[in-house]
């Protein structure tokens, strides 16, 4: 069942704006109306944004670990034009329910059931799929599980690294995107102030466009008034921490999985990553990627849309349009 609600964004909030003067490519963006809803899959609410007009090609986008699916909000109305555009918050992150025993399999197969949910996979255009780090990673699942039901995967900055540096990472404390406890409740923060303070980024990176840092940061947080608790906490549910040997195991096949998926796919990363930069793209050539299409945007570090927005939207258009059925 699904709750629709087509408006404007109200995600400019004075909390988080203030009186900085926030450009007009980026107000304009939220000002396209879009779908604020939720739909049930396997018993669980999902919540998701839709922008443009159904029939048009449709595309399915993610976020990154602990992010949100407005991590797209600024990106997806500058496709909303041409496409039947959506974006939903994972599992436990952002304003969807948690899934008990949520795995890299579990999170896959729901990528699916919310793209049949919504009705994607009835037209004559395959559903493409756009997805940011983490949420790459689920994509690359879900490729593998029912690729032929997609009509391909831009993967944006997923962690890609030869063995060796791999293992240096995990060594120096990187460990795979997500690490950290599920048995830890989220903390409350007596204010937003406080609360804010505790927003970084992971990996660690200074933003080009901080505004967008903290859009990010407001709407990662919620505010908890609950008897005695009254206060800020955050949105994702700490189970969203567990991990199994099968996730890890998967991780470390990484690139060669990219390279043996059978299906169309793209990658758009940014040229200042610390996971993804052009020894990666090395990489997955010398495992056999010479045909995968990899896009550097140029001074963005991981979280690219954060850094250079507008230049992703550029990079996403191109691969989309050499896509076009």
């Amino acid at each position: 069942m699904n709750e629709h609600v087509k408006t404007a964004s109200p995600d400019i909030v004075d909390i988080w704006a203030g009186d900085q003067q926030l450009p007009a490519w980026f107000t304009d963006a939220m000002a396209v109306p879009r779908e604020d809803s939720f739909v049930e899959v396997n018993g669980h609410r999902v919540h998701y944004f839709r922008w443009g007009t159904r029939g048009k090609p449709p595309l399915l986008m993610t976020h990154g670990f602990l992010a949100h699916a407005r991590c797209f909000a600024f990106i997806a109305p500058f496709l909303a034009g041409d496409y039947d555009v959506i974006a939903y918050d994972l599992a436990g992150m952002g304003d969807s329910e948690m899934t008990p025993d949520c795995d890299g399999e579990k999170r896959a197969s729901g990528m699916v059931a919310v793209a049949e949910a919504l009705d994607l996979f009835s037209g004559p255009v395959k559903p493409k799929l756009i997805a940011h780090s983490f949420g790459s990673g689920v994509a690359l699942t879900a490729m593998e599980m029912a690729g032929e039901r997609f009509g391909g995967l831009i993967i944006c900055d997923l962690m890609v690294m030869r063995p060796a540096r791999l293992a240096e990472h995990f060594k120096g404390g990187g460990g795979p995107p997500g690490s950290g406890r599920s048995d830890r409740p989220n903390k409350l923060y007596p204010d937003y102030e406080s609360a804010h303070a505790r927003f970084v980024l992971s990996p660690p990176q200074p933003v080009q466009q901080p505004f967008l840092f903290e859009y990010m940061a407001y709407h990662s947080l919620r505010r908890i008034e609950d008897g005695e608790q009254q206060g800020w906490s955050w949105k994702f549910d700490p189970m969203v921490f567990h991990r199994n040997e099968n996730d890890m195991a998967k991780w470390a096949q990484t690139p060669q999985r990219i390279v043996d998926l059978p299906h169309r796919l793209a990658i758009v990363y940014g040229e200042k990553s610390k996971l993804f930069d052009d020894d990666s793209a090395d990489y997955l050539r010398e495992l056999g990627g010479s045909h995968i299409p990899m896009i550097a945007i140029p001074e963005a570090e991981h979280h690219l849309m954060l850094d250079q927005p507008l230049a992703l939207v550029t990079a996403l258009r191109a691969v989309l349009a050499l896509w076009a059925e």
